[in-house]
């Protein structure tokens, strides 16, 4: 008999997974996934398959039909124009409040490191590693504002940003240096306490995220 920990352990294999390839764009939207197909290609049971699935469908990743199974849900324009505009206002604010409390300096050092990453990962073209930096770029600045607020609602909205910046990147692989630009922009702007040129960059920047859409 399967012990409770290893199904666990199981399901969770299962769900990183597939939440990854769904994120990544390996499995894009409107793919049907196979239970026995992953079972085999994963190595698991259809019991914690299943078990993942249905915590993907209760992200929103996934949608359970009766026919066809598990199905990748597809992330509609207006849900996406959404997520960017949370995205923009939420950090918008972290940063004045990070420049109003004069917290630059404390995440300057870790903002120059990740540029350092990013640009490893531009000349590499490692697009997996450049959109997990750009995630903690922005997630630095806000954590540095000290609002707990922003950071969970930034935590909410990072799965569906990942998955918009792995489509942006992937389809326009010129915008991996041209969003390394601007975040060297914000870096500066955070550096200079100039809260409204950090808010006038990252409008741009999130714009040409809107224009892959």
């Amino acid at each position: 008999m399967t012990s409770p920990i290893s199904t666990a352990a199981a399901s969770d294999r299962a769900y990183d997974h597939v939440k990854r390839a769904v994120i990544r764009g390996d499995l894009p939207g409107g793919t049907a996934i196979s239970e026995n197909a992953l079972c085999q290609e994963i190595g698991v049971s259809r019991t914690p398959v299943h078990e993942a699935f249905l915590r993907l469908a209760a992200e929103g990743l996934i949608t359970l039909e009766s026919r066809k199974g598990a199905v990748v849900r597809p992330m509609s324009p207006n849900e996406a124009v959404d997520v960017l505009e949370m995205r923009e206002a939420i950090e918008s604010t972290a940063a004045t409040r990070v420049v109003t409390d004069g917290r630059a300096a404390d995440v300057l050092p870790s903002l120059r490191s990740m540029l350092t990453e990013q640009e490893d990962a531009v000349a590499a073209g490692d697009v997996d590693r450049f959109v997990e930096v750009d995630a903690e770029f922005h997630g630095a600045v806000i954590g540095a504002s000290g609002n707990g607020i922003a950071v969970m609602f930034a935590r909410t909205l990072r799965d569906r940003q990942q998955r918009l910046r792995h489509h942006l990147m992937r389809l326009r692989p010129e915008q991996l240096q041209a969003s390394l630009d601007d975040h060297r922009e914000l870096a500066a702007a955070l550096e200079a306490g100039d809260a409204a040129r950090y808010a006038e960059v990252l409008h741009a920047h999130v714009a040409s995220h809107r224009g892959a859409l």
